[in-house]
């Protein structure tokens, strides 16, 4: 609560919109143009559990659609920045995503609870390296400097899990679209995604295609 008072008081301008997870959500933002997407901390569960794997994530919409993101790991010292002007940086440096060849093992951050249940077992014929994370905004922000090749759940996302990636991931050169290929519009009356991909362009297609519906 106390993140989200600061981060309410810095950010908004005179006429623009707030959604965070933490604030009572006013509808006057569906009016906006533009509107910041907060979530004070995701990753909760790891928060609580002293797991560093959760993050502040910060998104700005313009007519719906996220142009801006900053992800901020306190307890990595990890700060990934960008826009679509401006393309992302990790830590200050320069970032983008990684596209893997056609043969190269992919490194994929997946659900910890996900993969405990065995809802990744036996997926991607071993091209898979799968990495347990917490926090789906940290996930975003990983796949956004080139810490790992892409990212994805099935698992329904409030709009302030992921607008602060998807503006991130974009802005480095990758894509985020729906299951179905679409892309996720955000500022909606219900802020929610029935789910969510995050990759390089060519690897987004083979995932959507090959590995998204064997889940």
């Amino acid at each position: 609560y106390a993140a989200d008072l600061v981060l309410r008081r810095i950010l908004p301008r005179e006429g623009e919109g707030w959604l965070s997870e933490e604030s009572v959500d006013d509808p006057s933002r569906l009016d906006r143009t533009r509107v910041w997407v907060v979530d004070p901390i995701d990753g909760t569960r790891e928060f609580v559990e002293g797991i560093p794997e959760w993050c502040i994530s910060i998104g700005l919409l313009e007519d719906g659609a996220p142009v801006a993101g900053g992800i901020y790991n306190p307890a990595t010292g990890e700060l990934v920045l960008g826009s679509l002007e401006t393309g992302v940086t990790y830590n200050g440096d320069a970032a983008r995503v990684t596209e893997p060849e056609p043969g190269e093992r992919v490194t994929v951050l997946a659900s910890r609870s996900e993969i405990k249940r065995g809802e990744w077992d036996g997926l991607g014929d071993g091209l898979l390296d799968l990495r347990p994370c917490g926090s789906v905004a940290y996930k975003l922000g990983l796949v956004a400097a080139g810490k790992a090749d892409a990212t994805w759940t099935v698992v329904p996302k409030s709009e302030w899990d992921v607008a602060g990636g998807c503006a991130l991931v974009r802005a480095a050169g990758g894509v985020v679209t729906l299951a179905d290929g679409s892309d996720p519009r955000f500022n909606k009356a219900t802020p929610t995604f029935p789910n969510f991909v995050a990759a390089p362009p060519r690897l987004a297609e083979r995932i959507r295609g090959d590995w998204f519906r064997t889940i």
